[in-house]
């Protein structure tokens, strides 16, 4: 290879080939539709992001019309995505753009990272594929194909294995076509070299790929030093009333799934006893244990045990707090509810 610059050349006949043409997001490739494909891109799928960014952007077409929805709205059009905080993140950012940035995303790089939920990876795709600015990305797609055809030691997390690759990332932006730069690194390693069995005999790549050359491509990158993750336990009552409403409560604002609605949860039997007392009337004695449902969190592990109790009575407090509240079957559909507590629900 004549210089790094070449690798670029390669990835891009490769991506006019083979890349991925036809996103929503690149129909119009707008700031806004950019940025929204991208947080939602985060630790997920593209093929689980197109439902979701079609309903998003049909609810909310413009970033204006983001900041002024409510953030029930918003979690709502989130439900089943996770990682929720993306979203309460982009409501933010919404907002901070109407207050400072006349209503649209800033074009400048230490602007858009000041924005939450934005790192600098992410502002680079948005800068490159909104605007074709020369701006690197580094996602974990980027980071596992430099780690391989470079030969990078070390977990790609380290901070100083990350700043190699941030380097080389600079090295590699060609002159032109930026837009398509940036997609072309990210569908090459989605598709092409992948986690686990990368398709080295195709890649355009191949003799120039240290990982390829010494027989490296399952070891490289380094993973994560791993340790067990911790397990957690909580009861969710699955509370109905006469009509099949569910008593949902809204999470706190911070933790694992802010603001969302929820169950009503409780440490052991015990307490739920408790929590079933102070929310409604019924036999709690009567209550059904249903399927424990476990849900992985990136630093735990939570096992959900459901108790199921139909026909209660409200307390009329319920209908004092905003917090809490009974919705219906048909209403269920438009809250934003964790994918576990919906599964949960809809088992009935």
């Amino acid at each position: 290879m004549n210089s790094e610059r070449d690798i670029a050349t390669r990835l891009l006949a490769w991506f006019d080939r083979h890349g991925r043409h036809d996103l929503p997001w690149q129909h119009p490739r707008t700031p806004y539709r950019v940025w929204l494909s991208e947080i939602m891109l985060q630790q997920t799928q593209v093929s689980v992001v197109t439902g979701y960014f079609d309903r998003f952007v049909a609810a909310l077409p413009e970033l204006p019309a983001l900041a002024r929805a409510p953030q029930d709205d918003v979690l709502a059009l989130w439900s089943g995505l996770g990682y929720y905080a993306r979203a309460r993140n982009l409501h933010a950012a919404a907002k901070r753009c109407v207050e400072n940035h006349d209503g649209d995303l800033p074009r400048d790089l230490d602007a858009l990272i000041a924005l939450p939920g934005i790192g600098r990876s992410t502002a680079g795709a948005i800068l490159s594929q909104a605007w074709g600015d020369a701006a690197p990305i580094l996602d974990g797609n980027v980071k596992r194909v430099l780690c391989r055809v470079f030969g990078i030691e070390g977990w790609p997390g380290l901070p100083k294995v990350e700043k190699q690759l941030w380097a080389i990332a600079e090295t590699l932006l060609p002159d032109a076509r930026l837009a398509d730069w940036t997609q072309a690194q990210m569908d090459f390693g989605a598709t092409l070299c992948t986690r686990a069995d990368p398709a080295c005999a195709i890649c355009p790549l191949q003799d120039v790929c240290v990982a390829r050359i010494e027989g490296r491509t399952a070891e490289l990158p380094h993973p994560k030093p791993g340790k067990p993750l911790p397990e957690r336990e909580t009861h969710m009552l699955v509370l109905r009333d006469g009509e099949g409403r569910v008593l949902l409560q809204r999470r706190p604002p911070a933790g694992i799934w802010a603001s969302l609605w929820s169950l009503p949860e409780a440490e052991d039997t015990a307490s739920a006893n408790i929590v079933f007392d102070k929310h409604a009337r019924g036999d709690f004695a009567k209550a059904r244990t249903g399927e424990t449902i476990q849900h992985g969190f990136s630093h735990y592990r939570l096992r959900i045990q459901p108790l199921h109790i139909d026909n209660v009575k409200p307390r009329n407090a319920v209908g004092d707090n905003p917090d809490l509240r009974w919705a219906s079957r048909a209403e269920l559909a438009g809250i934003g509810l964790p994918a576990p507590v919906r599964r949960l629900i809809d088992k009935e």
